[in-house]
């Protein structure tokens, strides 16, 4: 093996890989605030809503996890343009990656909302707690507290997952290493400095989600118990 490797393409491309950096990270913060959001809305929709809407949201999970989020974001990239509804390539990488995670957050807050134990949602029920108090101050927090290291994980796959949205012409950081690749001819070492790029992204986004949890989350700072 006589292979010279060569990075020398960094002092040149660093810029379109920053961007490239950024744009998968702004991508990825809006995803999952939007899709926490959405997910956390649909978990509660199918554990305390009338039975059509657990029925729609059970349909709607089921679709978008048994289906491939590229298939998707060619949907409503491709497949609404063809309808003369044109959707810009960010903003259609944006409510896929939504849509995508927000229906395996829904199975993830569903799961900590049903391990909530009964006797505490009769005890505020007897203590005159609305409805809605009864979710925002004793059912939500408890729930995301619990399921809050499964959505770290999956908040990182989808910060992993923005890499296909190249396949619509986003210009995110795999998308920068399409181009830097095809005017180099480096791939090996192109894709080596792309991994560890994404590497970093995840561990930042870990570590920035576990300093969430310990302001968050009293409890779990008390008893430093790990994410």
């Amino acid at each position: 093996m006589d292979y010279q490797f060569d990075f020398s393409f960094l002092s040149t491309h660093w810029q379109a890989l920053l961007q490239g950096l950024i744009s998968t990270l702004r991508m990825s913060v809006s995803t999952i605030l939007l899709g926490f959001i959405v997910g956390t809305a649909l978990a509660v929709a199918r554990t305390q809503g009338k039975p059509w809407m657990r029925r729609a949201v059970t349909i709607y999970v089921d679709v978008i996890r048994n289906t491939p989020l590229v298939i998707q974001a060619f949907w409503l990239f491709f497949g609404l343009a063809t309808l003369q509804f044109k959707v810009p390539a960010l903003t259609a990488a944006v409510i896929a990656l939504t849509i995508n995670v927000s229906a395996y957050t829904t199975e993830i807050m569903r799961a900590g909302i049903e391990s909530i134990p009964r006797g505490q949602i009769e005890a505020a029920s007897c203590l005159g707690m609305s409805r809605w108090k009864l979710l925002r101050l004793v059912i939500l927090p408890q729930a995301t507290e619990r399921m809050y290291p499964a959505l770290i994980s999956q908040f990182v796959l989808m910060m992993l997952a923005t890499s296909i949205m190249s396949q619509i012409s986003v210009e995110e950081l795999t998308s920068a290493g399409y181009i830097i690749q095809s005017e180099t001819f480096r791939g090996f070492e192109i894709y080596l400095v792309i991994a560890v790029l994404y590497f970093l992204l995840s561990s930042l986004l870990r570590l920035s989600m576990a300093a969430l949890a310990s302001v968050a989350f009293a409890r779990r700072r008390r008893l430093k118990t790990p994410l």
